[in-house]
């Protein structure tokens, strides 16, 4: 049984409907892929009067509070009364899936873990999200985006070769923790269409950090080797990297044999194809730091924009490097869509940040705002059945 709430159009996922007892990023970036195809998601904050932090981090009416919470609706609840416990039972009993990320002791303490609630709801798909794990040596921890960067063998690999381990400019580990979860509870429900039963998907941000490392972890497992700072050349594909013009900087990818050759015309450098340390990729790998002056000799000599659509007439991989608001200017990111607009009762029209995928028939709508805190509490509670004098009763009480 899946409760619904009224938009102008049923997205794909409009069948589900998601508990969200998430906070901060790497929760409501999971939530947020399920809200933005359509799942009708219940937010749960804690009552106002109980003065309360959710942790949810940042300006409610700020950017990133704006852009995580959109498509959902929010209630007050007090997990740490049983009344408001058994409120929250009725959502989950009806409920496709619960999503959160406290620390894994915490919902057992509220008795709201996956095995207290699929006693009543064995098809509940349970979505916990957690700093290091749910269980081993550092369950307890406090995770946090920073931290497992540096665990997880991202910082080591980042910045200039010397200068020390350096973050990365986004929440890596936050954010695809948030992906890699929402894929999960994605999986669990395909497979409930077969056996019918819900299951407890777990991810935490160290797992997906190393995830992310993808083949700069391979090099460890498979060749043992210990991948060091590469700045902003490509770890092993050289030329790839940052080159210097008349007027700033561009993105120069040219490490293959056939787009090293493009390269070296466009510049009218084919002096260097002759050059025996550059005759291979291996080679230009090893010998990366001439090779990379010496094209910087020829890139200095014009400005950005003439190299660039010199290298796009030649088929050479290359392009500019954005400030953000240069990023939403750019013609392919407007034709693309990635600034969504979306009308606030307090901020007015703002744009918020699209999904990275497009489904042909049934595509991502951003149907409201970020709601305000309570916002739906009166709607959901009317909804489980709860009468006037009951609801009102409740909020006095600060159950909700």
């Amino acid at each position: 049984m899946t409760m619904t709430t009224q938009t102008p159009r049923r997205g794909p996922l409009a069948r589900f409907t998601v508990i969200d007892l998430t906070r901060v990023r790497s929760g409501p970036t999971c939530v947020r892929q399920l809200a933005d195809w359509g799942a009708d998601v219940i937010k749960i904050e804690t009552p106002e009067g109980l003065d309360v932090s959710d942790g949810w981090g940042g300006n409610r009416h700020g950017p990133d509070f704006q852009n995580l919470h959109r498509n959902k609706r929010c209630i007050t609840l007090n997990l740490k009364d049983p009344e408001g416990v058994a409120v929250f039972r009725k959502l989950t009993d009806r409920a496709d899936v619960v999503v959160e990320n406290f620390r894994p002791d915490v919902k057992f303490r509220l008795g709201i873990d996956y095995e207290s609630l699929r006693n009543t709801n064995p098809r509940l798909i349970y979505a916990s999200i957690s700093g290091f794990g749910q269980d081993g040596p550092y369950a307890r921890r406090p995770g946090f985006d920073q931290i497992t960067q540096g665990m997880g063998g991202l910082m080591a690999i980042t910045g200039i070769p010397g200068q020390g381990p350096v973050r990365a400019g986004i929440a890596v580990s936050d954010s695809s923790a948030g992906n890699y979860c929402a894929m999960g509870i994605l999986t669990a429900l395909l497979e409930r269409e077969v056996s019918g039963e819900g299951q407890w998907v777990q991810v935490s941000l160290l797992q997906a950090m190393i995830a992310m490392l993808d083949f700069q972890a391979a090099r460890w497992l498979v060749a043992k080797e210990v991948p060091p700072q590469a700045g902003n050349d490509h770890p092993t594909g050289i030329p790839t990297g940052v080159f210097p013009t008349a007027d700033g900087h561009i993105n120069i990818a040219a490490s293959a044999q056939i787009m090293w050759e493009r390269l070296c015309k466009a510049l009218g450098a084919e002096e260097l194809l002759a050059r025996p340390e550059y005759a291979t990729p291996p080679l230009r790998s090893k010998n990366r730091a001439e090779c990379n002056r010496e094209i910087a000799e020829f890139t200095r000599r014009k400005p950005s924009r003439e190299w660039l659509e010199a290298f796009e007439k030649a088929s050479v991989a290359s392009g500019p490097i954005y400030k953000m608001n240069e990023v939403f200017a750019d013609p392919q990111v407007e034709h693309l869509g990635m600034a969504v607009p979306v009308t606030h009762p307090v901020l007015g029209d703002i744009e918020l940040v699209g999904q990275p995928f497009v489904l042909s028939r049934t595509p991502s709508e951003i149907r409201s705002a970020t709601p305000e805190r309570g916002e739906h509490t009166g709607e959901v509670m009317h909804e489980l059945g709860y009468g006037d004098d009951q609801i009102a009763d409740l909020r006095r009480r600060l159950v909700i």
